[in-house]
């Protein structure tokens, strides 16, 4: 067991360079204008390409966690496999995840608790080259500063096993829950932009029913509008874009998209 899981894609989908990508994340986090909302988000969706794709979706809804530094004591952050199959979800035996702004510890007993699940196996391997959950955590190092992770890379999970997963370790005030994901890949610039537009309106109407084509985190988001609408969560479409709006060609993009669900007022 290697008790910290270095970072895999620094130098990659983003800068290794501490300062650097110190930079880089104030430049996105300043570029966004932030209203005054009542309440921060419970949870987020947020895309996990590099940074001069997918980065600037990401700020967006990122920036609106500023209220929540120092209340935030674990984060649950849950991202589809790309490198390995899994079967159900697997969770990390390493007791910290690094990256260039530093180690952030993981929540042991968190973790504990989805290992009793029976959907949910320890995996290293799963972990050490899935990037996205990893390009999550400079940003939430950034804007939360000290905080415990539970990282979830989610293979074949289905909703009502992401749900229960999920409202496993929900918690209150003190745990954020983030899910990770891209929308469409490799459509044609138009031609995503409506397909992503059909699937923030299902994501709106909290209809769990997404499939990869759609959001290759479809699983884990799945979960979350499953467990949003047991917990009549209001959801917010914070930005829709994709990589022919920042750094690629418009022949085949992927598309981005940042929502925000916040516990209504009377929850």
């Amino acid at each position: 067991m290697n008790q910290v899981r270095p970072a895999a894609v620094a130098g990659a989908f983003y800068p290794g360079d501490a300062s650097t990508l110190q930079a880089q994340l104030g430049s996105y986090l300043a570029a966004v204008a932030v209203g005054g909302e009542a309440r921060p988000p419970k949870a987020i969706i947020a895309p996990h390409a590099g940074y001069i794709y997918s980065g600037p979706i990401a700020a967006s809804i990122y920036s609106r966690l500023a209220p929540l530094r120092g209340r935030i004591r674990r984060v649950v952050l849950a991202g589809p496999a790309h490198r390995v199959y899994v079967r159900g979800a697997a969770v990390p035996t390493a007791q910290a995840f690094a990256s260039p702004l530093g180690e952030v510890a993981l929540d042991a007993e968190a973790i504990a608790t989805l290992r009793e699940l029976p959907f949910v196996e320890a995996s290293d391997r799963a972990h050490a080259l899935e990037h996205s959950l990893e390009v999550h955590v400079p940003f939430l190092q950034a804007v939360l500063g000290a905080f415990r992770l539970v990282p979830i890379v989610v293979g074949d999970a289905d909703r009502r096993q992401m749900a229960r997963l999920l409202e496993a370790v929900w918690g209150a005030e003190e745990t954020l829950i983030v899910v990770s994901s891209d929308l469409s890949h490799y459509l044609p610039y138009d031609e995503a932009h409506a397909r992503d537009r059909d699937t923030a309106d299902a994501i709106l109407r909290l209809q769990p029913d997404l499939v990869a084509e759609e959001a290759c985190g479809a699983a884990p988001i799945n979960g979350l509008l499953e467990v949003a609408r047991r917990r009549r969560l209001v959801p917010e479409l914070v930005d829709l874009r994709n990589s022919g709006d920042t750094a690629g060609d418009r022949d085949r993009v992927v598309g981005y998209g940042a929502f925000a669900f916040r516990e209504g007022a009377g929850v």
